[in-house]
């Protein structure tokens, strides 16, 4: 009987030990023998460069009170132009003032800068400018170059901006003063704008930012086809019409767009 049970026992064993070696035979792979490719580990503390450090970029301190102006003076009042908005958010009017009206810059009205005239509202930087429907590739004529501040907003529109100051003082301080701030597309002469600047004439666009008593027939003149005008129209020292002017080949259509007030046109004419 005991000698039964070792025979079954050995057969037993046996068989468990050819199983084993025939799965091995077909390739099986036990769990523990899986290879595994730890993670790279990192650097020694003493051999790793710390990253450098972002650039900060300081923000315009003025920038909250531009973004205030465009919002509350501006996009309340229906101005809706992206390229407007845009541009009147990016100009710092506050560098086109004297120094002793910075902390009004970025008020609705307008502020002295000088000589008489002065530096206009910027609600009716914004309208004017709209009014123009600019493009990109437009060519741009300004009359009364006064601070720079109308032709930087333009600049930051179109190609191309021309514009006449009849003040060589204020002409030369704007060229400079645009030129320091980036605005290379624009070009600056002191000139009689009554007679715009017929060397880089017909204009897709034409602003006028100060008060003729009439329309002057040169600025007509150099107007293209199908270009717009905006000039304030009336007499020194008075209200005056804001008047949009189409040329449609030969002839020009008229919009009024209300009452404003602008310093006059001067010169000799």
């Amino acid at each position: 009987m005991r000698r039964k049970v070792v025979i079954v026992l050995a057969l037993g064993l046996l068989l468990a030990v050819l199983g084993l070696y025939l799965t091995r035979g077909r390739g099986e792979v036990k769990e523990e023998e899986v290879a595994v490719f730890p993670s790279p580990s990192p650097s020694p503390t003493a051999t790793e460069i710390p990253p450098e450090p972002a650039p900060t970029l300081e923000r315009d301190p003025f920038a909250p009170y531009r973004e205030y102006m465009v919002r509350t003076h501006i996009q309340r009042r229906g101005i809706g132009d992206k390229r407007v908005i845009k541009a009147m958010l990016t100009v710092p009017r506050h560098e086109f003032v004297p120094p002793e009206y910075q902390e009004h810059a970025y008020a609705d009205r307008p502020l002295p800068i000088g000589y008489g005239q002065t530096i206009s509202q910027p609600y009716i930087v914004a309208l004017m400018t709209t009014l123009l429907d600019l493009e990109e590739g437009d060519r741009v004529l300004e009359i009364g170059t006064g601070s720079g501040y109308q032709a930087a907003v333009l600049a930051e529109i179109v190609d191309e901006v021309y514009t006449v100051e009849i003040i060589p003082e204020l002409a030369e301080s704007a060229a400079k003063r645009l030129k320091r701030l980036g605005y290379a597309q624009v070009q600056a002469a002191n000139l009689d704008g009554y007679y715009g600047w017929e060397e880089h004439a017909p204009y897709d666009g034409i602003v006028v930012t100060c008060a003729p008593d009439h329309i002057p027939p040169p600025l007509l003149e150099q107007l293209r086809d199908g270009g717009l005008m905006v000039i304030p129209v009336g007499p020194p020292g008075a209200y005056q019409t804001l008047w949009l002017v189409k040329r449609e080949g030969d002839e020009f259509r008229y919009e009024n767009w209300g009452g404003v007030a602008f310093v006059p046109l001067t010169g000799e004419h």
